[in-house]
């Protein structure tokens, strides 16, 4: 990077700068806990049998150094082309009206919670309000290191099991919303979108938002033809902003349909689809009678569902990656 003309080729050199951050990624956690375990290695030699001081600061160093290989594994698990990338994330009700739509609102509170947990910027990119209560759909911007990484667990079908607030005989009801999760694409990955293959509509923003959000045809709405892929986005007042966001969100669901093309080449998509089809949930979050929830895939559960719902959500993508890895 010193060398004279580095600079010369930009976007070569970005690649260089780029490679070189995720050799150094592995090799500098690799030379300390080698260099961590040698010198564990020479205290133990040095350590008598009744020196319960350096048993002590042994066995302290052991764990943390055992902690430390546990992050290596998962960084490996996050090591997938995507992986790295920012991420989009797409909540939808399943059948059930006010019931899932309500649901589908909580999972948006839930992830808004664990992406300031993690530190990861987020704006909603489209949210449409629900009839009554709730939302009929939400879609996230997720900025932030393997955002897409940690999030592609997330994917697939989530229900719950609680007593309705919206019944009036307070009966026991099981409601389903889907998750989806794109990486955002950037500039440097090509995605070839012709104008002629899309179909752009505006039409007037719904929901909250003010008298100028009723009174101009803000939103917009596109559909790539050949793939019959639909995004929109409303939430901005400007329609240009808003064309701006909704080819943002089809580049990144034209790449996810291209890798699927490809996974299906490699005979991988049929297992991929009995995860993400509807009925086949990932996830149950109970409420009633008992509290639960439990990752189907991984058996990773826990009886604290109100944490879950506040967004600790970490056990179940950990035990995800650890199970699946880059698949």
């Amino acid at each position: 990077m010193n060398r004279p003309h580095f600079w010369d080729d930009q976007e070569k050199a970005r690649r260089v700068i780029d490679e070189n951050k995720e050799l150094k990624r592995w090799s500098d956690p690799v030379r300390e806990l080698d260099k961590r375990l040698r010198d564990l290695a020479e205290l133990v030699e040095l350590a008598g049998e009744e020196d319960k001081g350096i048993a002590e600061e042994l066995e302290h160093d052991a764990k943390d150094i055992a902690a430390r290989l546990d992050d290596l594994e998962l960084m490996h698990m996050l090591s997938g082309k995507d992986d790295k990338r920012n991420a989009i994330l797409t909540i939808h009700p399943g059948a059930g009206g006010t019931e899932s739509q309500d649901w589908a609102q909580m999972l948006m509170r839930m992830y808004a919670r664990w992406f300031d947990h993690r530190g990861y910027k987020h704006g909603l990119l489209d949210l449409q309000p629900g009839d009554e209560a709730g939302i009929k759909s939400a879609t996230f911007e997720v900025k932030g290191e393997y955002a897409f990484g940690y999030l592609r667990a997330e994917k697939g079908i989530h229900r719950l099991v609680r007593i309705s607030p919206f019944d009036a005989n307070s009966r026991r009801h099981t409601s389903f919303a889907s998750v989806f999760v794109y990486p955002e694409i950037d500039d440097m990955v090509e995605v070839h979108i012709e104008e002629k293959d899309l179909r752009i509509d505006t039409y007037r923003s719904s929901g909250a938002g003010g008298q100028h959000v009723n009174k101009t045809d803000s939103a917009v709405r596109i559909t790539h033809l050949p793939t019959g892929i639909v995004v929109q986005c409303q939430n901005e007042r400007s329609q240009h902003r808003n064309k701006d966001n909704a080819m943002r969100i089809l580049r990144a669901r034209l790449y996810e349909h291209m890798l699927e093309q490809e996974r299906v080449e490699r005979q991988v998509l049929e297992a991929e689809k009995k995860d993400i089809a509807w009925g086949n949930q990932i996830r149950s979050y109970v409420l009633h009678p008992y509290t639960l929830v439990k990752d189907h895939r991984t058996g990773v559960e826990t009886g604290n569902a109100l944490a879950v719902l506040e967004g600790e959500i970490d056990q179940f993508i950990t035990g995800y990656l650890k199970k699946f890895g880059g698949n």
